[in-house]
């Protein structure tokens, strides 16, 4: 079995589903019992960075769920469309051009942490049905709000007429489409989101992605990314012959933080350490 990370450049125009398939296909003749999952849905427009995991990696995906993304947007302002994108019919709006100065005057209302009502052309999930199938129908889709979190968002370009460049950093499960139709209703018009590139996911970068079209036997093996690499900023915990005793499932007392990587005194990875109630350590996710 393989374990660990493939940083995967997702190219506009596929799913994540089907970038993942060019990994599967190789492993179908390196290790069929490999288990592969992708962290964190691109939409198909989208383009950059897919982190996928192998093996025992698939054991982090709540993990690295968590972590902060980077994201270059296009917002193209005047007009809008069911699905906040270039996915389904624009619809004009009229008004005025937005200008720069007036998309900076909003943008500080959008770093934070506040409540976002997502597209209805999502992958949500309604009485066990996604979102994005019942729109698709013309079915009414009313959606809550989720809380998300933007850590920094920049208009760094106009790309067009009534087209402008964004950055945006911001946690998990925030859609980049409805930042776009948000910032369009807060500057009196209204925006689609005309291209998103995610150029970073946690420790993932875009410029050390692989491409699913240059992945080969070899450059798949060579580009594994260890399960390590990905658990760097918690610290780390090395059991003593004592303490061998967790991977029974035995709860022990260590001295260390709520979170830790718990590794054999070899360098192993074993797996993740999580405090219970009392104060004792136990092994929530199981690495090795």
């Amino acid at each position: 079995m393989y374990n660990g990370f493939i940083n995967l450049n997702k190219p506009s125009g596929d799913s994540s589903n089907k970038a993942l398939f060019s990994i599967k296909r190789i492993l179908r003749n390196l290790d069929k019992d490999t288990k592969v999952g992708h962290l964190g849905t691109l939409d198909p427009l989208a383009c950059g960075v897919l982190p996928v995991s192998l093996g025992r990696a698939t054991r982090l995906f709540e993990y690295c769920l968590k972590k902060s993304k980077r994201y270059r947007a296009e917002f193209t302002f005047g007009v809008t469309s069911d699905s906040l994108d270039l996915g389904t019919e624009l619809i004009p709006v009229s008004g005025e051009n937005v200008t720069l100065d007036t998309i900076n005057s909003v943008l500080p209302d959008f770093i934070g942490s506040f409540a976002q009502v997502p597209p209805m052309y999502s992958a949500k999930s309604i009485g066990g049905v996604r979102a994005y199938k019942m729109a698709r129908k013309g079915q009414s889709i009313d959606l809550p709000a989720k809380r998300i979190e933007v850590f920094d968002i920049q208009c760094v370009a106009q790309t067009g007429e009534n087209s402008y460049q964004f950055v945006i950093e911001c946690g998990s499960g925030t859609y980049i489409r409805s930042l776009a139709r948000d910032i369009g209703s807060a500057v009196g018009s209204s925006a689609v989101m005309s291209y998103l590139c995610r150029e970073r996911s946690g420790i993932f970068e875009l410029n050390k992605a692989i491409s699913p079209d240059t992945l080969t036997d070899q450059t798949l093996i060579s580009s594994l990314i260890p399960m390590e690499c990905v658990l760097s900023d918690l610290p780390k915990y090395y059991l003593k012959d004592k303490e061998m005793v967790i991977l029974n499932g035995i709860h022990i007392c260590i001295d260390n933080p709520q979170t830790t990587a718990i590794y054999l005194d070899d360098g192993t990875l074993v797996g993740i350490g999580e405090q219970d109630e009392n104060g004792m350590t136990y092994i929530k996710t199981r690495l090795l």
